[in-house]
């Protein structure tokens, strides 16, 4: 039999069992509602900007998969900033920055030296075209850019690219970053996750990199990291894929990791 000491006991366990789980779905819920209104959060000048006429057909039918508004906005890009699209490629999000940070802004598509010419083309030819004038091309060091000059440092899908780049110094990249962004000023990285633990492993051969290692390496340069999203994330996607494999190409389980240059 039971006693009253231990029905007592019974009660207060279940008590703080139903405290636990009530608490746990209430995070899950404001969890789930962050997500779930981040479409109706979206600014207005990041709205007008994605739908943008002069944008290419073949940039808006990958809308649906990259989801270049609510990532912006979680990017915390603004009016009359300047920002570094770093590698650019086509210029997918180059224009929208474009649109973003207006004719008091400055978007640089920025490339590393020694690339081939047809993985800068794209932005070569975007920085040319009327519809964006406060867009500059060109292919030179990170460490180059003038300190303290930088509102947003925005890097898709190449982080991981950064360390197949022959001798790179990642620490160095890094710190260069930190030192070209303005105090307060915004880093922010998205690529394809790759297995937790790999570290980056993976980079040079599925095109993955683990988040943990992306986020070792950028905090040891002094940044602080103020924000992670899950608005790419795939749970169907197993990590051991090459990312150019036609049957997760463009379905990728995505990361974005925002981190901040400290004000002081």
């Amino acid at each position: 039999m039971v006693g009253p000491a231990q029905q007592r006991q019974g009660k207060i366990s279940m008590h703080r069992y139903l405290m636990s789980v009530g608490a746990g779905l209430v995070v899950s819920g404001l969890l789930f509602s962050a997500n779930a209104l981040a479409a109706d959060k979206v600014p207005a000048y990041i709205t007008a900007a994605v739908a943008d006429s002069a944008r290419p057909d073949t940039d808006k039918t990958r809308d649906a998969n990259r989801k270049p508004a609510e990532t912006l906005a979680f990017a915390g890009v603004k009016p009359g900033e300047t920002v570094v699209d770093y590698w650019p490629g086509g210029g997918y999000f180059t224009r929208i920055f474009s649109k973003i940070v207006g004719p008091k802004g400055h978007v640089y598509a920025l490339s590393p030296p020694g690339l081939p010419e047809k993985m800068t083309a794209a932005a070569k030819a975007l920085a040319a075209d009327p519809s964006y004038t406060n867009i500059s091309e060109s292919e030179q060091e990170i460490s180059t850019l003038p300190a303290g000059s930088i509102d947003l440092f925005w890097t898709s899908q190449n982080y991981h690219d950064i360390h197949n780049m022959k001798d790179v110094d990642i620490a160095a990249i890094d710190k260069s970053i930190f030192d070209a962004l303005k105090p307060g000023g915004l880093f922010v990285v998205l690529d394809h996750v790759a297995t937790p633990g790999s570290g980056v492993a993976d980079t040079s051969t599925l095109h993955r990199i683990d988040p943990d290692a992306v986020k070792k390496e950028v905090e040891a340069a002094g940044f602080k990291l103020v924000g992670e999203s899950d608005l790419l994330k795939n749970p169907d996607d197993p990590h051991t894929a090459k990312v150019f494999d036609p049957a997760i190409r463009g379905k990728t389980d995505q990361f974005i990791l925002k981190f901040m240059k400290p004000k002081k």
